[in-house]
């Protein structure tokens, strides 16, 4: 199992609660305790330390059900952000997702607390997310994030821990947190909801791990977003049920080498779609991504 370490630093010019209590710049993430069995990239809640800005949200404050406006479906949390202006320390995470970028998703995402990350089925799942219920901070509009992201909880602190259960909560990319709320706020309150995902071009799928332990990371899926099912097909084979292994990154023991792959997939509304002979029978386990065509 490999560990990866990357330090983030905190948005914010004042100090900040972190976890073991510390204050100023994060330590390194890989520090943290692990979550599930990969202790991933994790984007700390870094921004509920400030002082209460005069009608700061109170914990508590946020209504839990109803009053949800002319909009059904609509849940209620905070949000926060991570990361400096060009999203940097918001790439990878322990969603299994690499260069964002490249993987088109680019800024628009999201870490989620305990509460909305189940234990990474979440990841890949679309949100529209609104600043609601303070107006000197909030901004006109929303936003459409993906979640590639976890939130880990801090017990050591009884308060300003925006991600522990049962709290709802976004650490955004900041440039996502700007369009809804001004960068002194901190933390604000939000309504949100899961919308489809709308994605360019074919779902991705990138290769890695060897040819007795292959790994598979589904990218770029539309629709629902988030797979809770992969099955995986050679040239020779029927299909073969892929096991989670970690974030949304699903393995396979069986040796499929020098065989053209083909995927089956299926996101977290039930819908099913297969993408057959996706891969050239030469493929490696070294990062090759091959594009499925069709999307959901």
């Amino acid at each position: 199992m490999v560990i990866w370490i990357a330090p983030m630093t905190n948005g914010h010019d004042h100090a900040s609660h972190i976890p073991g209590g510390r204050t100023g710049a994060h330590p390194a993430h890989g520090a943290h305790p692990a979550h599930g069995t990969h202790p991933s990239h994790v984007a700390h809640p870094s921004h509920g330390a400030h002082p209460s800005h005069g009608a700061h949200p109170s914990h508590g404050a946020l209504p839990s059900h109803g009053g949800q406006g002319p909009h059904s479906g609509w849940g209620h949390g905070r949000a926060t952000f991570y990361g400096d202006i060009n999203g940097g320390e918001t790439q990878q995470g322990a969603c299994g997702y690499g260069d964002l970028h490249k993987q088109g998703y680019g800024l628009e995402t999201a870490a989620l607390s305990t509460a909305l990350f189940n234990n990474g089925s979440r990841c890949g799942a679309c949100y529209e997310i609104m600043c609601e219920h303070a107006p000197q901070w909030c901004l006109p509009g929303s936003i459409k994030i993906t979640a590639t992201n976890f939130c880990p909880p801090d017990f050591t602190k009884p308060n300003d821990n925006w991600c522990n259960p049962p709290q709802k909560h976004f650490d955004l990319s900041q440039p996502m947190f700007l369009k809804i709320a001004k960068y002194k706020a901190g933390v604000v309150p939000v309504k949100f909801r899961r919308v489809p995902c709308a994605k360019i071009g074919g779902v991705k799928f990138e290769i890695k791990g060897n040819p007795h332990f292959l790994m598979i990371l589904p990218y770029n899926v539309g629709g629902a977003g988030a797979v809770r099912a992969m099955q995986i097909k050679g040239t020779r084979t029927q299909w073969i049920a892929m096991k989670k292994n970690w974030g949304q990154i699903w393995s396979t023991g069986v040796v499929l080498t020098g065989q053209c792959l083909s995927f089956r997939l299926t996101t977290s509304d039930g819908i099913t779609k297969e993408f057959i002979d996706v891969t050239p029978p030469d493929w490696k386990c070294n990062g090759q991504s091959f594009d499925g065509k069709i999307n959901f």
